[in-house]
């Protein structure tokens, strides 16, 4: 009995580590080529463009209509990265519009997006994805995923920030459903992916009140930013 119990066990283990090779699980290797180019040093370096697409979060928006562009995640993200590689040249670009959907993003991202040539590009919708559902939602998302793709680019997905106007573990909400829809998208385009909402689950479930994250119910403040420039940082680690 305990013998079949121990190959029931490695089974499961083994099927675990395949998982973790696959997908947007594979995170630890997913920018191995961006970490050696930031190691470089002059004169072999070169400019490592960062561009942040999406919403009122990634532009900086804290309690609207004030905008904190080097308190917001992708400004922090540089700071961090800056104190590990002091030789890298790196430019961080957001191409972010508060109040836009990704349908919008969608349309003028390769005009205003591509054109900056991205190393790293990440998108950041879901909040206000919830206003055009799920299905537009995905379309928008995966064209534009499949555009970066085709030039080469490492694509990051982000899911969402709080809304304080929704309970952060009601599993049938809108900002659950756009997360796991997120995931899927990582999964399927085997790209990166940052769980920012998992994030703040996370720190709700060690005891913190998610408002203590907020500047506004639908805008981090200072210390949410951080939280999301966490995650992100470990991709480049």
């Amino acid at each position: 009995m305990k013998r079949i119990l121990l190959v029931v066990l490695l089974g499961l283990l083994i099927q675990l580590q395949s998982k973790s090779q696959t997908g947007h699980t594979k995170q630890a290797d997913y920018l191995a080529n961006i970490k050696i180019e930031l190691k470089k040093e002059w004169p072999k370096n070169r400019t490592i463009n960062l561009v942040f697409h999406g919403h009122s979060v990634p532009s900086g928006y804290f309690k609207t209509p004030v905008v904190n562009t080097l308190e917001a995640y992708p400004y922090q993200l540089l700071k961090k990265m800056k104190s590990v590689y002091p030789y890298a040249v790196i430019n961080v670009i957001t191409t972010s519009i508060g109040g836009e959907n990704s349908l919008s993003g969608e349309k003028r991202f390769e005009s205003e997006v591509l054109i900056h040539k991205p190393d790293v590009l990440f998108i950041d919708y879901a909040l206000n994805d919830r206003g055009i559902g799920l299905e537009k939602s995905y379309e928008a998302w995966n064209s534009m995923i499949k555009k970066a793709l085709n030039e080469d680019i490492k694509v990051v997905l982000l899911t969402p920030s709080p809304d304080l106007h929704v309970h952060i573990f009601d599993e049938n909400s809108e900002l659950e459903k756009h997360a796991t829809q997120i995931k899927r998208l990582a999964d399927e385009n085997k790209i990166g992916l940052v769980d920012s909402y998992e994030s703040f689950k996370s720190r709700v479930m060690a005891g913190d009140d998610i408002s203590g994250y907020m500047s506004q119910f639908n805008h981090p403040n200072e210390k949410g930013h951080l939280l999301i420039a966490n995650e992100i940082y470990k991709l480049f680690k």
